[in-house]
């Protein structure tokens, strides 16, 4: 029988509940928009630049091609329905 107070009964009861809130687009477009801001904020620290803001920047600026992906009608991962 489970132990309804363990650690892992708890981390069952979140990864339960956040696979209810989080439907799978939502779940694809965070993971996209994640890779792409790590890869901006690494390309901006990479090339020097240690300003927080300018890292920050990059990882906004990130979110316009996952913006532009879930426009896009035709694509197949995240698109809007036509």
């Amino acid at each position: 029988m489970k132990n309804p107070n363990s650690p892992r009964a708890a981390f069952d009861s979140v990864a339960t509940m956040t696979n209810h809130v989080i439907s799978k687009q939502a779940k694809a477009i965070l993971k996209s928009w994640f890779k792409v801001f790590a890869a901006a904020a690494i390309a901006c620290y990479l090339a020097g630049s240690r300003d927080v803001s300018v890292i920050a920047n990059a990882g906004i600026a990130a979110l316009l091609p996952v913006i532009y992906t879930w426009f896009d009608p035709t694509d197949k991962r995240y698109g809007r329905k036509k």
